[in-house]
């Protein structure tokens, strides 16, 4: 007799629009690979009713429960709510209907594992990448062998918490996406996202990048993301995927070696992704531009030299300027994401920050203001230092670190004077861009709409 596994994705943040929970499929698609005997079922929050949840609870009757958690809160200052508490909503209703052994993990909680652990009474949690671990706890419980030597594993022992240090990581994963979820997302969002590679060696103060996938970087598979990509296309015709890496361009040979195979294959999709400004040489944008490169997001958080020396970037603005530049020769329609406000920001480097996006052409700058301190980062370090947290914060509710050196109540008014394309979060509501998709027609981002020359 089969038994089942349910997949929980409790996720609702939709800012600016929803977006499939890859993670559940690559956990789905690992499981049945190399558990053919456990089924697997899943239940998304933004397509499915608690009611239908509850269903599956007491109809299917799951052996192991999983969720994944991906987001705390939104990261930002302008509207500082968290989601723990509807977290904790679907967890009570998971156990006032069953006893199945509840297993935690995914992204958010991965930066909270041992406090959500406790808050949310798992009684197992991965922290970091799942598929293995996932796969190993399910095998040692099904054959009632020692589970205490899985990688990432949170459990119990003797009224302790423990959590198992990570030494190894998964480098060849097939991922199988739900059709219901397909439909649902690519028709509310426009695209579909995929992995290419996880971890980051970038020391930026404020990411938490290098502490959900680690420092170490590794590309996935190259043949099986274009499988992937390939069955996605022929069996939904979709042709617009985000990779949903930290930094698409951190491994510059991998990454061209998969422009090339797109190529080959004759996918004939378009794509977008996360950009470094750094790194890119006008052979790597005409490769990628080959293979459907339509957009970048350039992850810049700043346009002046010691504020990015402040952020732990290795780049200046005369790269961020010549790699914008580099991305207009090639047709290819690039936005710029910005920290305002951060650690070390003053009236000095805003105003450098301001002045110089005026010679950014043809661009939208998406600007936060402020950063959200997470835990085991550079910047939680300079935030007990300077008397912004104390050492003893959990920072499970969200902590901004927002500098008390320049003037807050200008930064539109001196946005809106630079004449170019400022958009603060909150500027466009998921309904307006439903409404503009339509009104377009088009799949995949719609930004290129707002620019400004």
């Amino acid at each position: 007799m089969y038994k089942k596994i349910l997949l929980i994705s409790p996720n609702q943040l939709r800012d600016p629009y929803p977006i499939y929970p890859i993670g559940i499929s690559y956990l789905a698609t690992y499981l049945q690979k190399h558990l053919p005997s456990l089924e697997a079922l899943t239940w998304d929050i933004n397509l499915q009713s608690t009611e239908i949840l509850e269903t599956l609870l007491v109809e299917k009757r799951p052996d192991y429960i999983g969720v994944s958690i991906r987001n705390i809160d939104g990261a930002n200052s302008f509207d500082p709510t968290g989601f723990i508490a509807e977290y904790e909503q679907i967890i009570s209703l998971i156990k006032k209907h069953s006893q199945a052994p509840l297993i935690l993990g995914g992204a958010g909680f991965s930066l909270y594992a041992e406090i959500l652990f406790q808050r949310l009474h798992a009684d197992y949690a991965i922290k970091g990448e799942g598929e293995i671990a996932l796969t190993e706890l399910i095998a040692c419980l099904e054959n009632n062998r020692d589970y205490r030597h899985i990688e990432g594993l949170l459990f119990r022992e003797q009224g302790k918490i423990i959590l198992n240090p990570r030494r190894t990581f998964a480098s060849k994963l097939t991922v199988c996406y739900d059709n219901d979820w397909i439909d649902y997302y690519w028709k509310h969002s426009g695209m579909l996202n995929i992995q290419t590679k996880r971890g980051c060696y970038h020391q930026c103060i404020y990411c938490s990048y290098p502490l959900i996938e680690g420092p170490r970087v590794r590309t996935l598979d190259i043949d099986e993301i274009v499988n992937n990509i390939e069955r996605l296309k022929k069996e939904k015709n979709a042709d617009y995927i985000f990779f949903t890496d930290s930094l698409f361009n951190l491994d510059r040979k991998k990454t061209m070696q998969l422009a090339e195979t797109m190529i080959r294959r004759n996918l004939n999709i378009r794509w977008a992704a996360y950009f470094s400004p750094s790194n890119l040489t006008d052979e790597e944008m005409d490769l990628y531009k080959q293979s459907g490169l339509t957009h970048i997001e350039f992850g810049s958080e700043s346009f002046s030299d010691s504020q990015l020396k402040n952020y732990g970037k290795s780049f200046t603005f005369d790269t961020v300027l010549k790699t914008s530049e580099l991305a207009l020769k090639h047709n290819v329609f690039y936005a710029h994401f910005l920290i305002l406000g951060g650690y070390g920001e003053t009236d000095r480097t805003l105003d450098e920050t301001f002045e110089n996006s005026k010679r950014l052409r043809y661009t939208v700058l998406f600007p936060f203001v402020g950063m959200r301190i997470y835990p085991g980062t550079i910047l939680q370090q300079y935030a007990i230092r300077d008397g912004i947290i104390s050492a003893d914060d959990s920072l499970l509710e969200p902590r901004f670190y927002i500098s008390p050196d320049f003037d807050s109540t200008t930064l539109r008014t001196r946005a809106q004077q630079t004449g170019k394309a400022w958009i603060f979060p909150g500027d466009v509501s998921e309904q307006e861009l439903q409404a503009f998709k339509l009104k377009r027609k088009k799949k995949g981002l719609l930004w290129e709409y707002l620019r400004k020359p």
